[in-house]
């Protein structure tokens, strides 16, 4: 199977496990929205984006190098595992011990304790996952993600809706389901054959070298991801976060659209990528990109084309629904999110983990910057206003760096008549004309029209690579 059938086969495989999570859980925000009051619906997601700061701080980002280095079939498997669950070990205890001096920093806002549990069990569950992942086990990293949200969905019936435990019992789901698809990736993948006491120093500095620097990026990217939400529960109140969060739940349906792509394109961005075939990895690229760029355009048109009543039939109560108003801009900043994570996969290719460092500090520090001006005058609006230009600025910068390491074809003109779409569809359902409804349906049929030949062709390939693979058994 060649380069095209290799991405399409694990997008797909990946979809299969990221769609029907993300969906179920899309579809939860009904459940959650009638047992948390929207102040207490900010506060657990506060819990929950606090531990993933810690995150990469825990774990030394480590659990990208197992994935990095897992990769390559030259590598010693057992001491990538090892080396990794080490590092996972280490960090976790000194959380543990840390903990008295968390609680003195945020103990007022946060459960501390939640936090703590919430961030080792993602440790866990991570490198399993990205462990089985290098390993090109595509399979089973979708069905464990099925099984996650499964595990999720249950035990937040029963802690919600039976127990009546509220902010506890939203975290207690996510950690014990954190658990339950860790053991479950371990007994699949029969992890234990892989661990070894043997550790190769050598191994390890080189692993750390690479995820190290990640450390930072991902901090910097979780500030723009993020720290929005801690302005607003300052600067305005938690009862407004929660609504900003509830927003931010519908272009989730964008996250749903890149997320199972991006996970297969970085497998096949480093793996494809051979000596002496330079010309036919820009042109996988290009060809990728352009797909990738169509696809979430569409998808963003779309969501935003339907805010209003999708708003309505995800919450519970009146009193998150104008959420709604806040949802085309946040659209539009997880589609140049997501365009920032496949330039960033260039950096992933040639090991320039700096350059996602210095990249990812530029967007948080505009984000922040941004947040300070804008959230005092324009609240909530703001938020999403600076969330927007910071992914952007972010997407630019990676661009031209990515240009330069790969030099694939851009596509400037579908890029920007893409953006200009969906950025007249966003500032049309802020103003809301009369004929709105019109704009918008004909804003994604626009989309489609653009990148059809784009859609045809890729298809056409995917089509003839698994054709070619079925004569050749």
């Amino acid at each position: 199977m060649d380069k095209y059938g290799k991405l399409a086969k694990n997008t797909m495989l990946i979809s299969i496990g990221v769609l029907t999570s993300k969906l179920i859980v899309f579809l939860m925000v009904r459940f959650y929205t009638g047992y948390l009051t929207p102040a207490e619906y900010g506060d657990a997601d506060l819990i929950s984006q606090t531990a993933n700061l810690l995150f990469p701080v825990v774990s030394l980002g480590i659990t990208d190098g197992v994935f990095r280095y897992a990769i390559n079939s030259s590598t010693d498997r057992n001491r990538v595992f090892s080396s990794g669950a080490l590092v996972i070990l280490l960090g976790s205890i000194v959380l543990i011990l840390c903990s008295p001096l968390l609680n003195m920093l945020i103990g007022d806002k946060i459960d501390v304790t939640a936090v703590v549990l919430y961030t080792i069990s993602s440790c866990i569950h991570s490198i399993c996952s990205q462990f089985a992942r290098g390993l090109g086990n595509t399979r089973l990293f979708a069905v464990q993600g099925i099984v996650n949200t499964f595990s999720v969905v249950a035990l937040n019936i029963v802690f919600l809706a039976v127990l009546g435990l509220g902010i506890d019992g939203y975290v207690y789901s996510i950690v014990i389901s954190d658990m339950i698809c860790a053991i479950y990736i371990t007994l699949r993948e029969k992890l234990w054959r892989y661990i070894t006491f043997r550790f190769d120093k050598g191994l390890i500095k080189r692993m750390l070298r690479y995820s190290i620097p990640l450390i930072p990026t991902a901090i910097f990217w979780w500030i723009t991801s993020v720290s929005d939400r801690y302005m607003i529960n300052w600067m305005v109140d938690s009862t407004a976060n929660g609504i900003y969060t509830m927003a931010g739940k519908l272009p989730t349906a964008i996250v749903l659209l890149s997320g199972a792509f991006s996970d297969a394109w970085q497998y096949s961005a480093v793996s494809e990528r051979k000596e002496g075939e330079v010309d036919e990895y820009k042109t996988f690229f290009s060809d990728s990109w352009l797909s990738f760029q169509g696809i979430l355009f569409f998808g963003c048109s779309f969501v935003i084309a339907i805010a209003k009543p999708g708003v309505r039939l995800l919450v519970a109560t009146d009193e998150y629904f104008s959420a709604y108003a806040y949802v085309p801009l946040l659209c539009c900043a997880m589609v140049f999110s997501s365009f920032s994570t496949f330039m960033g996969s260039s950096f992933l290719v040639f090991k320039k983990s700096r350059l996602s460092f210095v990249t990812s500090m530029i967007g948080a520090i505009t984000n922040i910057i941004l947040n300070f001006i804008l959230i005092r005058k324009y609240e909530i609006y703001g938020a999403a206003v600076a969330t927007f230009a910071s992914y952007f600025i972010v997407f630019i910068i990676r661009a031209i760096m990515s240009k330069k390491l790969v030099d694939f074809n851009m596509y400037p003109v579908q890029t920007v008549v893409g953006t200009a779409i969906i950025v007249l569809q966003t500032v049309c359902t802020y103003f809301e004309p009369k004929y709105l409804f019109v704009i918008n349906i004909v804003a994604v049929v626009a989309t489609v029209a653009i990148y059809f030949k784009t859609f045809y062709s890729v298809i056409s390939k995917i089509m003839k690579s698994f054709l070619s693979k079925r004569k050749s058994k």
